[in-house]
């Protein structure tokens, strides 16, 4: 769409409600309007207090453990030390002469060990890369959320101000049926109108303050689900802006094919199946190897103290320093059989890699339809907007005609009415056309690569 008629359209749809329903109600004046959210507010205030927000940030803090637990077991070795006291009474064993004897003894010992894996099949190698991708594929996950807490806050906002508007029309629409129902009846009184006349007046003025309790309803409906999408406190008032401003910064937009090509490369779900893929890769990768033989390195230092009841004993730290011991060993497991358990292992994890892939292919089709379905969708909104805007004017102006002809006598109240359901129902739709364009270019912008928040 051209920008001068882009931002025409915009102001003129503003100025269409505002030409018959006059200037906004008093809630909305120029000392409350600091204090009203718009779409952006509210959309940072459902981002900040979403439960599924908080839930996938404390998922994301534990891929965030296991990638630094990951790293840790890669390249330090695991240390642990111990201590031990006992005593000992009748029968037992000397430590020193390695024979029984029938004495209370009292012993004391110390330890400490290390190990580490010199080859476990990239076992560790494997589990850092994994979860790295498994962090990314967590905040990944959080920003989705983001983004769909933001489209049903968008939704719900959108919704709102249509409700609102068409409460405006309807109020609008009671205090002139209300005005011409005073009239008529003074008209009949001094017989320029008949009777019948007036009871359709009085039938249109409650059919009139019918639908605007219906709109109402809606309104405080619509509100209700704005609130509890931003989690809003119920003790208090949520006020939200009523303007929608036209977009004067707007460019061309992009086309399809390119939007289709970011989307692929970059969107959510494109990613998180493409990351599966990865990981299932090095799962496999990990299993095969599992088949060969692992080798790791320990070491150790150990000591002892002990004693005997009546007998001298050497000092305690002398006796440590004497009784001290260091080991240095290494290990080989060599897998032989253990019921093909390790086989049965790399063929689950290979039909995983099968069908992670199939998901990622899955998914690439459908992320590609839903990006060329929004882009249609967006065309044709706005090729209805512009259409329904102009219905809007010329329904306006078909209104204004009849108006003075009732005002005239020239026509009766039942044809004025019914020019008045066909401008009302330009209104609702011009609104719900503008409204529903909005929300299909919001979709197709965040899958250019601009986010709900930014836009």
């Amino acid at each position: 769409m051209d920008r001068k008629l882009f931002i025409s359209v915009c102001v003129a749809a503003l100025g269409l409600s505002a030409l018959k329903a006059g200037a906004l109600e008093p809630q909305f004046a120029e000392d409350a309007w600091a204090q009203a959210m718009s779409l952006r507010d509210c959309m940072e205030y459902a981002i900040s207090n979403s439960t599924k927000v908080r839930i996938q940030q404390a998922e994301t803090g534990d891929a965030r453990i296991a990638r630094r637990d990951a790293l840790l077991s890669t390249f330090l070795p695991a240390v642990s030390t111990g201590t031990s006291m006992s005593s000992s009474f009748g029968r037992n064993i000397d430590p020193e002469t390695n024979t029984y004897i029938n004495t209370m003894s009292f012993s004391n010992g110390y330890s400490l060990s290390a190990s580490i894996n010199l080859f476990n099949g990239f076992s560790a190698v494997n589990n850092l890369k994994i979860s790295q991708t498994s962090l990314k594929m967590g905040e990944t996950r959080e920003k989705q959320a983001e983004a769909d807490i933001c489209l049903a806050v968008m939704e719900a906002y959108y919704n709102v101000l249509y409700y609102k508007r068409i409460c405006d029309i309807y109020e609008e629409m009671v205090t002139a049926a209300e005005t011409s129902l005073i009239k008529a009846r003074r008209q009949e009184e001094l017989g320029q109108k008949g009777h019948a006349d007036v009871v359709q007046m009085e039938a249109d003025l409650a059919s009139r303050q019918y639908d605007m309790t219906n709109a109402q309803n809606m309104y405080r409906s619509q509100m209700m689900t704005l609130e509890d999408l931003m989690f809003w406190p119920m003790d208090e008032e949520l006020v939200i802006e009523t303007d929608v401003r036209p977009f004067a910064d707007a460019i061309e937009p992009a086309s399809e094919q390119s939007v289709v090509d970011f989307a692929l490369a970059n969107d959510p779900a494109v990613k998180l199946a493409s990351w599966s893929v990865d990981n299932a890769r090095l799962e496999l990768n990990t299993a095969k190897w599992q088949l060969l033989p692992s080798v790791s390195l320990g070491g150790g230092w150990s000591t002892s103290y002990y004693s005997y009841m009546g007998a001298e004993t050497m000092p305690y730290m002398d006796m440590l320093k004497r009784n001290g011991g260091e080991y240095l060993s290494m290990s080989v497991n060599v897998p032989i059989f253990n019921r093909l358990s390790r086989r049965s292992n790399v063929a689950r994890h290979r039909n995983a890699l099968e069908k992670a892939s199939a998901t990622l292919d899955q998914t690439r089709r459908d992320v590609e339809s839903e990006v060329r379905r929004a882009v249609q969708d967006r065309d044709g909104a706005a090729t209805a907007w512009r259409l329904a805007q102009h219905n809007a004017e010329v329904q306006e102006e078909a209104y204004n005609l009849n108006l003075k002809k009732l005002e005239q006598g020239l026509i009766s109240p039942l044809e004025f009415q019914t020019a008045d359901n066909n401008y009302l129902k330009a209104m609702a739709e011009e609104m719900n056309s503008r409204f529903k364009y909005l929300i299909k270019d919001a979709v197709v912008q965040y899958y250019g690569g601009v986010e709900y928040v930014n836009q």
